[in-house]
């Protein structure tokens, strides 16, 4: 049975991007407070401000006003953005080469510092160095199966670590010292400060696309086989079960509590909290799918747009309202964490007594008085 709990609205339509030019393609975005880069397939990155507007009826819509765009000069697309906004930089990766440039007027930093022979790259949201002002930035080096780490300050960078895999990695999400790689035939947990690595478990990644995505301190969400969103922490076991993914899922997202998928032709919500699914979205041609600070964002090659999610609220009293007492009280405690606590009592209260009449109206008396104690 499904709930309401996203809602998909339009943020950027074609027109704005690329007016009449059909050959240009959405590649990759990145998204900062109000400020959505998107990078395309002929060598640009423009900036919009996303505004967001709520109506008297409670209708979310966003106006994304846009800024400048940039030529970067190559004849290659952009293939990746990522926003170091404590040292108001984008990190840019095209040609295999990473470029900072300033957030705001899209310019290269006068120093050129830049990062060469990089496939694809990460930051560490769970930083070691302790320095305000510089990031750390993890990549799949060009050289046959290795990664390197990077401080990245405003205007240098500085190689710090050189790690060799036993498989060329494809897909890598870091924390503190720990990478979680996808390698050739197999996910791994490998902490780069003392080399010792750990098997999680096979994947073939020339039939599918790998998957590794950090979602909290020490915890990864990787596509498994079979279709399984897998859980696995740094020590390399799963402290929640999977969910039950379509065979091609393309990304995965997380907005507490539920984990985000798409593929081809759906978007689909699993909750963490008992790993059931929940709604199902029709999506076509979607082929990005990332959060930004609680912001879950999908793009097709010609659009963005933004999945809100309705207040958690609402979606208990939705359930209790269609009799799913047990679905509404999971998706309640899960709710602790997002809700101030004094506010939390007083609303989880209602509800166990709401659910309580609901049991008591079904001649549940046992679990009505339950819910009433």
């Amino acid at each position: 049975m499904s709930v309401k709990a996203f809602k998909l609205v339009s943020a950027v339509e074609r027109e704005m991007l690329m007016g009449d030019k059909n050959y240009i393609n959405i590649e990759c975005i990145e998204c900062c407070g109000k400020n959505l880069y998107i990078g395309t397939n002929d060598c640009f990155i423009y900036h919009f401000l996303l505004d967001e507007k709520i109506s008297a009826a409670g209708k979310i819509t966003f106006a994304a006003t846009k800024q400048l765009h940039k030529y970067l000069g190559l004849k290659k697309p952009v293939s990746e953005l990522k926003a170091a906004s404590a040292l108001t930089r984008l990190l840019v990766l095209c040609d295999n080469t990473i470029t900072l440039v300033n957030m705001m007027n899209l310019e290269p930093v006068p120093t050129g510092a830049r990062i060469k022979g990089a496939v694809t790259f990460t930051l560490n949201e769970n930083p070691v160095s302790g320095d305000p002002f510089c990031v750390e930035v993890c990549i799949i080096s060009v050289k046959r199966r290795t990664i390197q780490m990077f401080m990245v300050f405003e205007d240098r960078v500085q190689i710090v670590k050189e790690v060799f895999t036993p498989e060329q990695p494809c897909a890598v999400a870091v924390d503190g010292y720990y990478l979680c790689l996808a390698l050739t035939t197999q996910y791994i947990i490998l902490n780069y400060n003392t080399g010792v690595s750990q098997d999680l478990f096979p994947y073939c990644s020339d039939e599918k696309r790998p998957i590794v995505k950090r979602i909290g301190r020490q915890e990864f969400l990787l596509a498994g086989p079979g279709g399984l969103g897998m859980f696995a922490t740094v020590d390399g076991i799963s402290q929640r079960a999977p969910v039950h993914w379509s065979e091609n899922v393309i990304g995965a997202a997380l907005c507490f509590p539920y984990v985000v998928a798409l593929d081809e032709e759906f978007i689909t919500v699993h909750s963490m909290l008992d790993q059931q699914q929940k709604q199902t979205l029709p999506f076509k041609e979607g082929h990005i799918l990332q959060d930004f600070e609680g912001k879950v964002i999908v793009a097709t090659n010609k659009g963005v747009y933004i999945l809100v999610p309705l207040p958690l609220e609402k979606q208990i009293q939705d359930l209790l309202a269609s009799h799913r007492v047990e679905e509404a009280l999971v998706l309640a405690k899960g709710a602790r964490r997002n809700i101030p606590k004094e506010k939390f009592q007083v609303m989880y209260k209602r509800i166990l007594q709401q659910a309580g009449f609901i049991q008591f109206a079904q001649l549940q008396f046992l679990e009505a008085k339950e819910l009433f104690r």
